[in-house]
C-alpha cells in the first residue's frame, strides 16, 4: 500500500505562525486560523443562500477554506506587506503558492488528488466559492485585530484600518450582515458573551 506524507504536512501547519512581523498577545497558527476561516465562510455561504438568494454549497465553501492555506506548510506565511508590495511581488508569490499547492496535492495517493484539486488548487476553485472563501479570510483578519486591540496590543491599530479598506474590496450583502449581526461580540468579555440576549 502506498504511504502518503499529506496529513502529516498537513498537521505541520500548527507550527506555521501568523503574523510573524507583529508582536501579540496571543499567538495564532495557520491551522486555528483555517478552522476560523470554514467556519465563518460557512456561515456567510448560508446568509448569502437565505437572505439574499444566492445558491452556494455551504459544505464546499467550509471545505475549501479548511485548505485555503494548506500551501503555506512549504511556503510559511509571508506578510501581507510583503506580498503585495508590488505587483511583480504578488504575482511571483502566486506561482509559487500554485508549485507548493500542486506539490501538496502529488503527496497523496493518485487515487485521491483528483477530490483535493477543487480543494488545493486556487485555479479550480469555482470563482464564487474563492471570493466567499477570501472575504472570511479577510474578516477573520479583522476579528483577530479586534481581538488584540481589546488586550491592549496597540501594535493592530494600524493593521485593523488597514484590514477595514480591504473588507470595502469584499462588501457584499452577506458580509454585511455577517459584520452587523456577529462582530460586535468580539469586543465583549466572556461574562458579556456568555449572558443571554
Amino acid at each position: 500500500m502506498e504511504k502518503s506524507h499529506f496529513f502529516a504536512n498537513m498537521s505541520r501547519l500548527k507550527l506555521i505562525f501568523r503574523w510573524p512581523l507583529m508582536r501579540t498577545v496571543t499567538p495564532e497558527n495557520v491551522q486555528e486560523h483555517s478552522h476560523q476561516v470554514a467556519t465563518v465562510a460557512h456561515m456567510l455561504a448560508i446568509i448569502k443562500n437565505k437572505k439574499f438568494g444566492g445558491n452556494l454549497d455551504p459544505y464546499q465553501v467550509a471545505v475549501v477554506a479548511l485548505y485555503h492555506d494548506a500551501s503555506e506548510v512549504l511556503t510559511g506565511d509571508l506578510p501581507s506587506p510583503i506580498k503585495y508590495h508590488n505587483e511583480e511581488i504578488a504575482r511571483a508569490y502566486k506561482k509559487i503558492e500554485n508549485i507548493a499547492e500542486q506539490s501538496l496535492i502529488s503527496m497523496l495517493p493518485e487515487e485521491f488528488q483528483e477530490e483535493f484539486l477543487p480543494l488545493i488548487d486556487h485555479h479550480k476553485i469555482p470563482e464564487d466559492v474563492a471570493f466567499i472563501v477570501k472575504s472570511a479570510d479577510v474578516v477573520c483578519g479583522y476579528i483577530k485585530a479586534i481581538e488584540e486591540i481589546a488586550a491592549g496590543n496597540h501594535e493592530f491599530e494600524k493593521a485593523k484600518k488597514n484590514i477595514e479598506k480591504s473588507l470595502e474590496k469584499y462588501q457584499t450583502e452577506e458580509l454585511r450582515y455577517f459584520i452587523d449581526v456577529f462582530l460586535p461580540s468580539f469586543s465583549l468579555s466572556f461574562d458579556e458573551i456568555s449572558q443571554p440576549l
